[in-house]
């Protein structure tokens, strides 16, 4: 099912560089497209986000009832499995116990002469997060994204998500909504609604940053938008990367691909071992588990084109590899993972030894979903509270402080040419 490829081979090497080239597939029709929507919605405000709405989701949403009602609410309520909404109160209280430990606080200091420094922590006033809805209705996303939001003590959220044809939201995404403290929810979708928050309407406020995944649309107007307003990341398809040994369980490793592999055509699963009876094993769990699964034609196209099984000579070669895929997904099914931790540089998340599975993270554990993705590891963050607030320094020096200080402020004015900062300091001790 996966193809098996030697780390070091010239298909090896081939297929690392097509994983980098995916990241780099954008095509220049959805570009123009993209920024069409974001100049029709500035201009045009909830009559375009009205015609778009209405021509790619659902007819049925007026100006009336874009905004979701309290009642809308307390409907989705009881139309959820109750098990369910079980499921994700747990899942809403261990990510903000997570988080709220990432929280940072305000600071200050004094120095000699009465010089006194500091920086103030503050949250956003005004944050949007997108969340995928219709067939694609993922209510874990609202909890990765609104509990950051909330622990970081930002007081208004707004949420958008397209709804169905017939004009609702999926009830699992509102009740999340509620749990996870959104307080407006919108009914509209992709480039549209993206653009909605950046620049406000009549009925949409203007947010200071927009978090949340969505499809190709959604991340290309995400990042047209960014300098209006923040964003988190520009997000690529899923993709997971499992170091695995020789004693690691074929039929985990499997389920584990195949786990990312549903996600998305574009989705990646690689598997880099030093054994190839294992690879093997793999692939036989693979036909065997498929079978039974929901969406085996997506899981093949996405084991076919951009997955593999790569075999290396060592463990430390396999780290080596992982370091430099950066992967939004890194699992370390080996027999010490804790040794190897110290020795990853580069992933978005990390989940150790055969029971801490990808989807562990994605729903219940606590750390965010929301991950950088296509290498993008290297330099950017999962999601968290830090994303959700501003930093200010503040500075205060006395007249004694500052004369102490003044003729080296003066010298560097002076060198770049900036006589009126110099003549700033200058002129409070003539």
């Amino acid at each position: 099912m996966i193809k098996i490829v030697y780390g070091n081979s010239e298909e090896g090497k081939a297929y690392l560089e097509s994983l980098r080239e995916r990241a780099e597939q954008v095509q220049g029709e959805v570009i123009k497209t993209v920024d069409n929507i974001l100049e029709d919605i500035k201009a045009n405000g909830d009559e375009a986000v009205l015609k778009y709405t209405q021509k790619f989701d659902s007819d049925k949403v007026t100006k009336e009832n874009l905004v979701v009602t309290r009642s809308e609410i307390e409907e989705a309520y009881n139309k959820v499995d109750k098990e369910f909404l079980e499921a994700i109160k747990l899942s809403k209280e261990n990510v903000l116990d997570f988080h709220e430990r990432q929280k940072r606080n305000s600071w200050i200091t004094t120095k000699e002469q009465g010089v006194i420094l500091g920086q103030t922590i503050r949250p956003l006033e005004k944050v949007g997060i997108y969340v995928p809805g219709g067939t694609a209705a993922y209510p874990s996303s609202v909890i990765m994204n609104a509990v950051p939001a909330k622990a970081a003590g930002v007081p208004n959220i707004f949420m958008v998500t397209p709804p169905s044809k017939d004009g609702t939201i999926n009830p699992n995404i509102l009740v999340a909504a509620d749990i996870a403290g959104v307080d407006t929810i919108y009914k509209m979708g992709g480039a549209q609604a993206v653009a909605a928050l950046a620049f406000g309407t009549e009925t949409v406020q203007k947010v200071d940053k927009i978090v949340g995944p969505g499809n190709i649309f959604v991340a290309l107007a995400k990042k047209s938008v960014y300098g209006q307003v923040d964003i988190d990341m520009i997000a690529g398809p899923s993709e997971i990367l499992i170091v695995a040994d020789e004693n690691a369980n074929p039929s985990f490793l499997a389920a584990d691909l195949m786990s990312q592999a549903e996600h998305d055509k574009l989705a990646s699963a690689v598997l880099v071992t030093t054994s190839k009876e294992l690879a093997e094993k793999v692939n036989v769990e693979i036909e065997n588990q498929i079978k039974e699964l929901s969406r085996p034609e997506i899981i093949k196209a996405s084991l076919t084109d951009y997955s593999a099984i790569i075999l290396v000579d060592s463990i430390d070669e396999a780290v080596e590899m992982a370091n430099n895929i950066a992967p939004e997904h890194l699992e370390l099914v080996v027999e010490n993972p804790f040794e190897v931790l110290g020795e990853i540089k580069n992933a978005g998340s990390v989940f150790l030894g055969e029971y801490s599975p990808e989807p562990l993270g994605d729903y219940i554990a606590g750390p965010n979903h929301v991950l950088p993705t296509s290498g993008t590891a290297r330099f950017f963050s999962p999601l968290s509270v830090d994303d959700f607030i501003k930093k200010s320094s503040y500075i205060y020096y006395p007249k004694t402080a500052l004369a102490g200080v003044k003729d080296q402020i003066v010298k560097i004015a002076e060198t770049e040419g900036l006589t009126a900062h110099a003549n700033s300091i200058k002129v409070r001790f003539k």
